[in-house]
This record gives C-alpha cells, structure tokens and sequence, in this order.
C-alpha cells in the first residue's frame, strides 16, 4: 500500500474516531459526571485538561495554550520529516498514529483552550490520568516506533544502535 495513503487513512481515522467520540462525551454528560462502567477499575468520565499529559503546565491560560499549540505544530513537522525517510510499514503505521493523536488533541485546543479526557482508570488506591483516543493512539504510535526502531535493526540484520 502506497506510504501516503497509509499515513492519511491512519492518521485521518485517528482524528475522526477521537473527535466523534469526544462530541458524544460533551453531548450525553455534564462536566465532571462520572459513570461507572466497571465498578472499582474503569469510569466513563467528562474533564478538561488545559494541560499536557497528566495535566503538566495546567496553569498558564492563553500563554500556555499558544506554547502547547505550536509545540504540537512543530512535533507535526518533525514527524511529516521522520515519515519522508521511514522505510518500514511499522514506523510509518506508528508516526501516523502520533500525527492522528497530535491532530486530534490540537483541534480540542484550538477549539477550548483545553483537551476533553473521558477514559479513566483506577484500581484500589491507584488512579490513572483521565486520558482520551488522541492521547492512546500517541501511546501506542511511540511504542510501536521505538519496537520497530530497536528490533527492526536486529530482523534485517542491522546492528542495533543503543
């Protein structure tokens, strides 16, 4: 399948899914209603985070908001860079989901200032940060990235590079 049609099928269902999604989450519930879908271990929830991940740099109002949006930008440029000279399906199906979960969370930044999160976590005392598909599919494609950058070498018989 041709590069171009992988990463814009990706990455465009990435930003689709996170943002139907998320439209759901704003219609059906209030800011900050809690539904238990999995008592003790998983809850469908509505927050905003102004932040970054795990709510780094949640202070800061419009000041904050301009530095995430062009740090996104500039993260997009890299990854349309590092695309041009990937040379595998797998590091092209992970920088295009990191470029669909950047795009994702961008358009909720330009449109609220802030990122909606809905997907929570916890587990007895420990509690994960609210997160959404954006921020999965970022997860996911820098996983996949660094398996296909440290066992890619070693399959083609490359020497790995630590």
């Amino acid at each position: 399948m041709d590069r171009r049609l992988v990463v814009s099928v990706t990455a465009c269902a990435v930003v689709v899914v996170d943002q139907l999604v998320k439209l759901l989450v704003i219609s059906r519930l209030a800011l900050h209603d809690v539904v238990e879908v999995v008592p003790g271990f998983f809850n469908l929830v509505h927050v905003r985070n102004p932040g970054a991940a795990f709510s780094i740099l949640s202070d800061g109002g419009m000041v904050r908001t301009v530095f995430l949006v062009a740090v996104t930008a500039a993260a997009l440029v890299v990854i349309a860079f590092l695309l041009r000279s990937a040379t595998d399906r797998l590091t092209v199906a992970a920088l295009s989901l990191v470029a669909g979960g950047a795009v994702g969370n961008l358009i909720d930044r330009l449109r609220f200032g802030e990122v909606v999160d809905f997907l929570d976590f916890h587990a007895g005392p420990y509690h994960w940060p609210a997160f959404n598909v954006a921020d999965s599919a970022i997860t996911v494609g820098v996983v996949l990235a660094l398996s296909a950058h440290y066992l890619g070498g070693a399959e083609s018989g490359e020497e790995r590079r630590g």
